[in-house]
């Protein structure tokens, strides 16, 4: 089992971010460039167990910012509940992955959360978060709030409840507090297609029909995963459309001098697994951030960085809000490519 450090003091996202990676979280950080370029594809594997210490030695990794990422759901939430929104056909769908989550996490991390099961009554322990809380199993009236919410309150990363119907997958229930700018409330209740509309040039490719037709095979047991990655300025998490008045004008703000402190690649390792009750779909997003400075330290992400930078197509750019400071990043990353 990993072993997690959550004797790191509270790291912060946001006003003096002092969110920062040790050694180890840089080593096994999700590098996503498998070459030199970058354009969209599927990209999905199945989600299978990886080597000891690695983010895909457990079904769901939990890391040394575990407390503070829980600290800022927390904060988020407090600010704007509807970060988290479900629709009423969707209770089924949120036992499933609280289930999911819940035997995971005991079953991956023993020593920091236990789930007992006596029929429908069940005891789970938080011990990071000082929770233990008996209830049972399909009645929400003995859980403090939506059985979807109470768990993903406890969870690295966002997750969307998505319900399957008509041969589409519709996003019906959602955690959001860590947004790499898209708004949960907007989207909420949208088809697949929809959901993703605003992404450029895949469409043409055919490359969401493809993913589609792909995850509505997937099966129970069989999950599958997948790596996005786009860029951030600060370790800002909530980089919403709710509050972009707070880190929109954070793209004006990049000097050659501040490159590798304050731009951050942002990964989400996104994985999918198939509800057992519901045949729902619940498709997690786990938001892995690293400086520019620490990214550079391995010099073959250094080097495959400053090209995937230097041959990005303007719409691509664009849309990930990279365009006013791309000069600027790519000349700062060409000392590494030699």
């Amino acid at each position: 089992m990993t072993n997690v450090a959550f004797k790191k003091p509270l790291e912060t996202y946001r006003e003096d971010f002092t969110y920062a990676n040790s050694e180890k979280a840089i080593k096994r950080f999700p590098f996503p460039y498998p070459e030199d370029q970058y354009m969209y594809s599927v990209n999905m594997e199945h989600h299978v167990r990886g080597e000891t210490g690695s983010i895909y030695e457990n079904t769901f990794d939990v890391d040394e910012h575990y407390l503070s990422e829980m600290e800022e759901r927390r904060i988020v939430l407090e600010k704007d509940p509807d970060r988290f929104v479900t629709l009423s056909h969707m209770d089924l769908h949120q036992w499933d992955v609280l289930e999911l989550l819940m035997e995971s996490f005991a079953q991956d991390y023993p020593k920091y959360f236990s789930l007992t099961k006596d029929g429908d009554h069940w005891v789970w322990e938080n011990h990071p978060l000082g929770i233990k809380h008996s209830f049972i199993f399909g009645d929400k009236s003995t859980l403090p709030c939506e059985p979807a919410e109470y768990i993903t309150r406890q969870a690295q990363g966002d997750f969307v409840l998505m319900d399957q119907r008509d041969n589409d997958l519709y996003a019906d229930t959602a955690m959001i507090t860590c947004a790499a700018d898209w708004s949960v409330p907007f989207d909420l209740g949208m088809s697949f297609m929809e959901w993703h509309g605003p992404v450029p040039l895949a469409h043409g490719m055919g490359v969401f029909e493809r993913a589609l037709k792909y995850l509505l095979m997937i099966r129970l047991g069989q999950p599958v995963r997948r790596l996005n990655w786009t860029l951030t300025i600060n370790s800002r998490m909530d980089t919403s459309p709710e509050v972009y008045h707070e880190w929109g004008h954070e793209r004006g703000s990049i000097t050659p001098e501040n490159v590798g402190e304050k731009i951050h690649l942002r990964v989400e390792v996104q994985t999918l697994f198939r509800l057992p009750r519901s045949n729902g779909m619940l498709f997690g997003i786990r938001t892995y951030l690293i400086s520019m400075e620490d990214l550079c330290k391995n010099p073959l992400w250094a080097q495959r960085m400053h090209r995937v930078v230097k041959s990005l197509h303007p719409e691509i750019m664009d849309y990930k809000g990279i365009t006013r400071y791309h000069k600027t990043l790519q000349d700062w990353l060409s000392q590494f490519d030699h």
